[in-house]
Parts: C-alpha cells; structure tokens; sequence
C-alpha cells in the first residue's frame, strides 16, 4: 500500500492486522473463519475492498484432500521479490523446501524487522478460478498464524490448502505486493481456498 500520510491510517491498519492475526488464532473452523473474514472486510476501514462494493467473497468448497503434511528440507537460497511500491526490494531467505504431493513448494523467510514465515502459490487454478498472481498460504508478518501452515514435531509441517486467500492487490490496484516466485509455481490445480473476486 502507499506510504501512509496520517496517524489514523497507521492506527487503523495496526487495528486491521490485530483483527487478522485474531480471526487466524480464534476461529473455531474453515466456515466461522470464513465468516469473519468476510464480516472484517465489510466492516473495517482498512479493508482491500471498500464497504460500499463489497460483495462477500468467494471459495472453492471445503476440500479435504487439500490438507498434507510435508517434509521440510533445509535448502540454503535467498531471493529479492521486487514489491513494485514503497516498500522497495523485499529480501527473503528459504527456510526449507516442503515436499508436498503437489510438488516441491519453497517456504521463506522475510529478512526484514521481526522476520516471519511467507508462502506464496501459484497453481493450475491463477488466471482462471483464482488470482492470476497467485494465492498466499501464511504470511505470518500479517497475523497468519496456524491455520495454512501448522508446524508438527520433527521436520513435517501440516499444509491445508483450503486457507490459501488472495494478496490485497487481488482486489485492488492500489495494493502492491510480493508474488510467487517460478520455484512456487505448480501446474496442478489447489481446488481449495479462495476464489477470484472479480
């Protein structure tokens, strides 16, 4: 997003990101998660979509065979993701790569303040069902905790697919942000998440 001009911008977006990091921590499931995010998208002022247009979004149906559990594989790499705003050339390091029956999928590391974990995909679904950039399964710098991506004991992670949710610049220009890089790039199609909202 652009460079904010007001204290109340700033508050309002620290608000929003508490709201999101709550609605990932307290929702009891896939529908009351669902739920809340549409309520907060309605209602906050800091929502990608203004109030006014809002329509509700979509989602594919809840798809159990969207949720796997992957090995982590320690593999060194770093990449810069041009954000194309503000916020300039974004360094992330990988953390590891997840072997999922998708494919191998790179989970990253933000380098920047306070770090977080960030992954991004795009599959089979971008450009026809979904966000043509892709989608994002946990960008914990956001609040996404524990819902796209659970840690289990060990190396393994828990994936489910049915959270995968559209960036901000899905719904508008105005919002610039990361995207998949190719080695997160899939060809089949996550039948699970978030549909376009256009």
């Amino acid at each position: 997003m652009e460079t904010l001009f007001t204290v109340r911008e700033a508050l309002e977006l620290t608000d929003y990101r508490a709201a999101v990091a709550r609605m990932y921590l307290e929702a009891t499931g896939l529908e009351d998660f669902r739920r809340r995010r549409d309520e907060l998208f309605a209602t906050h002022p800091q929502s990608p979509i203004p109030a006014a247009s809002f329509t509700g979004l979509r989602y594919f149906e809840p798809n159990p065979a969207a949720i796997v559990e992957a090995t982590v594989r320690p593999s060194p790499g770093e990449i810069d993701i041009d954000t194309g705003g503000p916020d300039g050339i974004v360094h992330y390091r990988r953390a590891g790569v997840l072997e999922t029956p998708l494919g191998e999928l790179s989970l990253w590391w933000i380098s920047a303040y306070g770090g977080g974990l960030f992954l991004p995909v795009r599959d089979g679904t971008c450009g026809h069902d979904t966000y043509g950039g892709g989608r994002y399964l946990t960008d914990t710098v956001k609040g996404t905790h524990s819902r796209g991506l659970e840690v289990l004991p060990g190396d393994r992670v828990r994936l489910d697919f049915n959270y995968l949710y559209n960036p901000s610049c899905a719904y508008d220009d105005a919002w610039l942000c990361p995207l998949a890089p190719p080695e997160n790039r899939v060809p089949a199609r996550i039948e699970a998440g978030e549909l376009s909202y256009r």
